[in-house]
């Protein structure tokens, strides 16, 4: 679970709004809101991006991400329980700058409103992370902090408590990675996760980021006081970044750590 600071901060028949991408396949379905979203700035085009046949805009397209198991989505008015629920865990109240208690009212809050402003204000893009299978909602990934000059974003993160463990922060994380590198042409995408949060950092490691430093004093975690309530305390943040040259032999590497490997992605 990555920190999040404005963060609540997964087959081919899924119904997408807008475009659909499978993390092997990316295909895609391009709309009008694409075409007509332009830049407000030019922005030159880049050799690796000349896929994109309209070139950078200054707003990510509205789109699902699709792996073997996850269907990553914009947010819904129905997922307001579960995200309540999943934003309301210890270590989200822990690690992440959220409202505690968080309420329905929260919830509904971002589902129905925030979460498409991260987008269409041009700071990124919010998703929520659900199981293929059972479109149960097991996360939530935000892209945000977007330099379109840079071509490089921040990336956050939260697993669901009932969901740790199955590798669905990685595999969510990978596949907005390979969509960012190979479809529109990013060149750096950066994580901060606290100092104790081994959870977060754990994740980074495992899709192939490289620790460059450490921000000292830059955050404020909360810790559980003798009383029951919650307490504000400074830590550190570790700053990782991961590049597209970073991702070259990842599913091997995955494999032999008994990781979920995506041996169609090379």
């Amino acid at each position: 679970m990555g920190t999040a600071r404005d963060v609540p901060a997964g087959p081919g028949a899924w119904h997408a709004r807008g475009r659909m991408l499978h993390a092997g396949a990316f295909k895609t379905v391009r709309t009008a809101r694409d075409l007509t979203e332009k830049t407000a700035r030019d922005v030159p085009e880049h050799p690796s991006q000349r896929r994109w046949s309209i070139g950078m805009t200054s707003t990510l397209p509205d789109i699902s991400l699709s792996t073997d198991r996850l269907v990553l989505r914009p947010f819904e008015e129905a997922d307001v329980p579960a995200l309540a629920e999943m934003m309301s865990d210890e270590l989200v109240t822990a690690w992440t700058a959220l409202p505690h208690p968080y309420t329905l009212a929260d919830a509904r809050a971002w589902a129905t409103g925030k979460a498409a402003a991260v987008r269409t204000a041009g700071r990124g893009i919010a998703l929520a992370v659900t199981e293929f299978l059972t479109q149960r909602l097991v996360g939530a990934i935000v892209l945000d902090h977007t330099d379109w000059r840079l071509r490089s974003a921040e990336i956050r993160y939260v697993t669901a408590p009932w969901a740790r463990g199955e590798g669905y922060a990685s595999e969510s994380v990978l596949a907005v990675a390979q969509w960012l590198f190979r479809d529109l042409g990013f060149e750096r995408i950066e994580l901060r996760t606290a100092a104790d949060n081994t959870a977060a950092q754990q994740v980074a490691q495992k899709i192939g980021c490289i620790s460059e430093g450490v921000l000292r004093n830059a955050w404020i975690a909360r810790s559980r006081t003798e009383d029951g309530g919650w307490t504000d305390i400074r830590t550190d943040l570790i700053v990782w970044s991961l590049l597209p040259e970073d991702l070259d032999g990842l599913p091997g590497r995955m494999a032999d750590a008994n990781g979920f490997a995506y041996p169609e992605w090379n």
